[in-house]
C-alpha cells in the first residue's frame, strides 16, 4: 500500500492515570508499532486523556496533579500528547462522550484545506483558529511549493503540539496531487484518518459486564470508532470478545496487538502499579 492509501490513526487512551506509569506509554508505543507492521496504518499521533475528578474513583488524585504527571510523561514524546478537556469538564464524561468531542473538535479546527492550485488558499490551514486571519498553504505557483499530501499531513502533527484533535471515522481529507500540472484539471488524493479507542484488555473485559456500560455507547465506541487493544495479564482477547454479542457484532473493528516482545503489561494499570511504576521529573 502507498502511503496515501494506508489509514492514518491518531490513538486516544482514557483513564484515571493515577498515577500514569511507564506502561502506559509503552502501550502508546507497541500499539504504534503492531499498527504500523500491518502496513494498513500510519499513527500520526497519540492523546492521553485523564478522566475527571467526579469519577468516584478511591484515592482519585486532583486531575490538576494528575494533568501535570501525564505532561511529565509524555514530554520526550514527539507524537503523544495529553489533553485536558475531560478534566475541565464541570462532571464526569463518558468515554463515548469524549470520542465524541475530539471528532467534532477536529472538524472545527481544520476547516476547507482545498485550495485552487492557480490561487493561494485563502481557507484556514490545518490546526489554524478560525477567527485568525488565514494564511496560504503554499505563496507562489512554483511547483515545489504546491501542497502535497506529505505537506498536509505534516500541519496535522503540528495541530497535535497545540490541541489534540482528531477528525470522524471513514471521513476523509482531500489533498491537491504532487503529480498535477499546474494549468490542467487537478487531480486529488483522498487520505483516511481516524481515530481508535487505545486499551488494555481489562477495559475490553469490563464491556462483558452487564449493566457497566450503555450499550448505545458501545455501539458508538466499537461501531463507529474502534478499538485497538493491548493484551496484558495473559488474557485472551478473543474469549473476552466471545462474552459480548456488540464485541463479536463488531470484531473487525477491534484491533489485537501482537509482537513477538514479552513486555510486563501487567503494570500498565494505575491501580495496580507500584511506586516504581510511577512517572515523575524525578
Amino acid at each position: 500500500m502507498t502511503e496515501t492509501t494506508k489509514t492514518h490513526v491518531i490513538l486516544l487512551a482514557c483513564g484515571s492515570f493515577n498515577p500514569i506509569t511507564k506502561g502506559h506509554i509503552q502501550m502508546f508505543e507497541r500499539a504504534r508499532d503492531y499498527l504500523h507492521k500491518t502496513g494498513r496504518f500510519i499513527v500520526i499521533g497519540g492523546i492521553v486523556s485523564p478522566v475527571h475528578d467526579s469519577y468516584g474513583k478511591m484515592g482519585l488524585v486532583s486531575s490538576r496533579h494528575r494533568l501535570t504527571m501525564c505532561q511529565l510523561a509524555v514530554q520526550s514524546s514527539d507524537w503523544i500528547r495529553v489533553d485536558p478537556w475531560e478534566c475541565y469538564q464541570d462532571t464526569w464524561q463518558t468515554t463515548c462522550s469524549v470520542l465524541e468531542h475530539h471528532r467534532d473538535l477536529m472538524k472545527r479546527v481544520t476547516g476547507c484545506i482545498l485550495s485552487n492550485v492557480n490561487t493561494p488558499s485563502m481557507t484556514p490551514v490545518i490546526g489554524q483558529p478560525q477567527n485568525e486571519s488565514p494564511q496560504p498553504i503554499y505563496q507562489n505557483n512554483n511547483v515545489s511549493n504546491k501542497p502535497t499530501a506529505a505537506k498536509i499531513l505534516g500541519k496535522v502533527g503540528e495541530s497535535l503540539s497545540r490541541i489534540c484533535c482528531v477528525r470522524p471515522p471513514m471521513e476523509r481529507f482531500t489533498f491537491v496531487d504532487e503529480n498535477a500540472n499546474l494549468g490542467t484539471v487537478m487531480r486529488y488524493e483522498e487520505i483516511e484518518l481516524r481515530i481508535l479507542l487505545l486499551c488494555g484488555s481489562d477495559l475490553l473485559e469490563s464491556f462483558c459486564i452487564p449493566g457497566l456500560w450503555n450499550e448505545s455507547d458501545m455501539e458508538v465506541i466499537v461501531g463507529e470508532f474502534g478499538i485497538v487493544v493491548v493484551p496484558r495479564d495473559g488474557a485472551d482477547p478473543d474469549r473476552i470478545m466471545n462474552h459480548s454479542s456488540i464485541l463479536r457484532k463488531y470484531k473487525s473493528n477491534i484491533l489485537v496487538v501482537k509482537d513477538d516482545l514479552n513486555h510486563p503489561m501487567s503494570v500498565i494499570s494505575s491501580t495496580k502499579s507500584s511506586a516504581q511504576g510511577f512517572m515523575s521529573s524525578s
